[in-house]
């Protein structure tokens, strides 16, 4: 008989009690104590040892995130385990730990569908990062080195630099395949004999089904998870790396110059005819062996100079070749500028600086491997006229207007005559009497961060 697992909210928070990372093991959960009665070492063992869920934990507890269907918050992790930890280390010993349904969050893709998330408890977060601790080493030697999305040292940087890599070579065309709903459509069978393969405790392997078969909650009403590992688990990449290696090999056993990160897979060759001999392959390997459905829409064969992967693309540059923002990336981020740097909101403009700081350090941390000095210079100065616009639409009525332009500097007629302007708010922004006041040192020193600079500190130390 199948145990549910508590997870009821602890009544307090002992935020002061959680040890850094430097810690020899934090005292949150360290009598988290694992080893067997009769001695007897296992894989299971292994991940639930007590310095292994201490790190599981503090990554949880530092990653963060949304509560799960249960609401407990990873603030309340501490007191439920300092409760519950004996009954929680024995289910999962015994058999009878059940993890609980994801809970379902929709999140607007570019494209305008949607991508689906599942957000685990907390408590199961917990325990999927330790599992995810102990099998990543063990898969990781038997992973392709075309492989980088969701791997330690790998990163999205080198994909493209190896892209850029095989086209110097002479691969002029690409495959780039599209996986529809990938996450959502693994099949537990397939998958749970590639890790049988390399994973003889059985014991882990029923858990790492339970986390698979846990299910959906959607408006209240739990769905069956019959295929797919929900994105937002921290089990995910790995076992979508663990399901996409035998595509790996396979296109690698036939002399195929490919990278790969996570479900985005592009595969290079030198003709265009050979780029669609490859697609038909592939297509049909993807769906008759792994059961995936291949997006013939959105999949194509054609140049990396045009395709977008990544979020790049690649481009020449005179003999030689660069990496550069796909143009629906350059789209995206204007986009989430122009939300941040609405007119209609009454904020404060040092929050709209700080908010618009924040979401830019993140974007050029991403796309600092590109070359785009040029770009980031007229982004830059389309951003500043954005802020302008800002102040003018919130210095509101003429006598405001009047006195803001004296107080930076500007003649007490000229000062008197734009205030009364009749010029809409986005040709104001571009006006010498604004650039003359709201100056670019000015902005500087309430907050504004300066893209290109920024750009040029990152792209030089890349």
């Amino acid at each position: 008989m199948l145990r549910e697992q508590k997870t009821a909210k602890a009544g307090c928070c002992c935020e002061g009690m959680l040890e850094t990372e430097s810690s020899n093991g934090a005292r949150s959960i360290a009598q988290l104590e694992t080893a067997d009665e009769d001695g007897a070492n296992s894989l299971l063992e292994d991940i639930l040892h007590r310095d292994n869920l201490n790190s599981a934990y503090l990554r949880v507890k530092r990653n963060g995130g949304a509560p799960g269907i249960d609401k407990m918050t990873v603030d309340e992790m501490l007191p439920y385990l300092k409760e519950h930890k004996e009954e929680l280390l024995k289910s999962i010993r015994g058999g009878w730990y059940k993890p609980k349904p994801v809970r379902r969050v929709e999140i607007p893709k570019p494209d305008g569908g949607k991508r689906n998330l599942g957000v685990p408890t907390v408590i199961d977060r917990m325990i999927q990062q330790a599992v995810v601790q102990i099998l990543q080493p063990i898969f990781e030697p038997l992973f392709s080195e075309n492989s980088y999305g969701f791997r330690p040292g790998r990163n999205a940087h080198q994909a493209m630099k190896k892209a850029e890599e095989y086209y110097k070579q002479g691969y002029v065309k690409v495959v780039d395949i599209d996986l529809a709903k990938y996450f959502d459509t693994v099949n537990h069978d397939i998958l749970i004999d590639r890790i049988r393969e390399v994973i003889k405790d059985e014991q882990v392997i029923k858990l790492v089904r339970k986390f698979l078969k846990s299910g959906v909650m959607v408006n209240g009403l739990v769905n069956p998870t019959t295929e797919g590992t929900p994105q937002g688990g921290n089990l995910s990449p790995l076992l979508s790396n663990i399901y996409l290696t035998a595509f790996d090999r396979m296109l690698e056993s036939r002399g195929h110059n490919l990278v790969r990160y996570a479900d985005d897979c592009n595969i290079y060759v030198k003709s265009q005819r050979a780029a669609e001999r490859v697609m038909t392959s592939c297509t049909k390997y993807l769906e008759n062996k792994l059961k995936l459905k291949v997006n013939q829409e959105k999949s194509k064969a054609g140049s990396p100079l045009k395709l977008k992967f990544l979020g790049f693309s690649l481009f020449k540059v005179g003999k030689g070749m660069g990496i550069r923002p796909h143009a629906k990336s350059i789209e995206k981020f204007k986009n989430k500028i122009r939300k941040l740097t609405s007119r209609r909101q009454a904020k404060p403009i040092p929050v709209v600086l700080e908010k618009l700081r924040k979401y830019t350090i993140g974007w050029l941390g991403y796309y600092s491997i590109a070359e785009m000095s040029s770009k980031m210079k007229s982004l830059n100065e389309w951003i500043r006229r954005r802020i302008r616009q800002i102040f003018w639409k919130q210095w509101k009525k003429p006598s405001a207007r009047f006195e803001n332009l004296k107080r930076l500097g500007i003649p007490t007629q000229k000062a008197r005559e734009w205030s009364y302007s009749r010029r809409g708010y986005w040709r104001i922004a571009d006006s010498w009497i604004l650039h003359r006041s709201l100056t670019n040192e000015y902005l500087a020193s309430i907050g504004y961060d300066d893209i290109a600079k920024r750009y040029e500190v990152m792209h030089l130390n890349y």
